[in-house]
């Protein structure tokens, strides 16, 4: 029998109607709690890994909140698909003032969880917005370096060139009245993810594509324009700045995508912590039971510490 309640909510972030998800614990009523923000991965939606986590980190008796990005999921905003890191940055801090206004949530102990691209964006989310007091991020990802450089760090420059060629294209062909240009994020079938040769890219279609974790609502393409609006979006460029706030950075040793947090948490200031998750991938720490469980326990006793009385 599950001890948390579970409540759809909306807020608007810069006039676009975000679509959420607030978990509450049961019991004790009346007395403000801490909470926390939890962000998905850049393909995602509510429902998946970042519902996964709100549940389990409800169950431990803090409110959490997740929600779907602006262009994408249950949230409003035309184009559809569309992956602005700047305003995903303005969906955390709408989520912190929904919750700050909150009889139930104390706004002094509000948190704030990113997981993948997420885990980039609460970045400068927290550091320009002091109202989050302690931050974490599982498997965290700038979505800049992962499409400019690739997941291991070590594409050839020229593809991420071949892609800025594209993206000023379809501006041009929509000026034109030629429609908005997409581009799919997944390969189709099977065969085509695992002929790529890359287990991080084989792992993020299996779990978004097949029975292990698909929803109907996460992306499967982005808008062409999306791309020259993250290339030079820096999401650790000035971590520095979450001092004296904590930080918490958790990672799979076996995730290609594990440099981008050893760089980032090299970067920050104390208090800060590296977390490894031992054995896990990148994908492993969205829902394979033994990688969460043990970063709810790790996240928990964290956001506990720090958001305490």
């Amino acid at each position: 029998m599950q001890n948390y309640m579970k409540t759809d909510v909306t807020f608007e972030s810069v006039g676009i109607k975000i679509a959420g998800h607030l978990y509450s614990p049961k019991g004790e009523v009346g007395v403000p709690r801490p909470a926390i923000v939890i962000g998905h991965p850049g393909t995602a939606v509510k429902e998946q890994s970042a519902g996964l986590y709100a549940k389990r980190l409800a169950e431990k008796g803090l409110i959490t909140l997740t929600f779907d990005a602006a262009y994408q999921g249950e949230s409003g905003g035309e184009p559809r698909g569309l992956e602005d890191p700047y305003h995903r940055v303005e969906d955390f801090k709408a989520a912190v003032s929904f919750l700050s206004k909150r009889n139930d949530v104390d706004p002094e102990r509000i948190g704030a969880l990113g997981i993948c691209a997420s885990g980039g964006y609460v970045i400068p989310a927290t550091v320009t917005d002091h109202r989050i007091k302690a931050v974490a991020t599982v498997s965290a990802a700038d979505i800049h370096l992962q499409f400019r450089k690739g997941s291991d760090g070590k594409q050839d420059p020229a593809i991420f060139r071949s892609m800025l060629d594209a993206a000023v294209q379809a501006r041009t062909s929509q000026a034109r009245g030629e429609g908005i240009g997409v581009f799919p994020i997944f390969p189709e079938t099977e065969d085509q993810a695992r002929a790529m040769g890359d287990l991080h890219a084989f792992e993020g279609w299996e779990y978004y594509c097949t029975d292990r974790a698909q929803h109907q609502r996460s992306a499967k393409f982005f808008t062409w324009d999306s791309i020259d609006r993250i290339a030079y979006f820096e999401a650790f460029r000035f971590i520095d700045q979450i001092s004296p706030r904590p930080l918490l950075m958790i990672a799979g040793n076996q995730a290609v995508t594990s440099w981008m947090t050893t760089d980032a948490i090299a970067k920050a200031k104390e208090p800060k912590e590296l977390f490894w998750l031992d054995g896990a991938t990148h994908v492993d720490t969205y829902d394979k039971d033994e990688y969460v469980t043990t970063a709810v326990s790790k996240l928990d006793e964290f956001f506990r510490t720090h958001l305490s009385q």
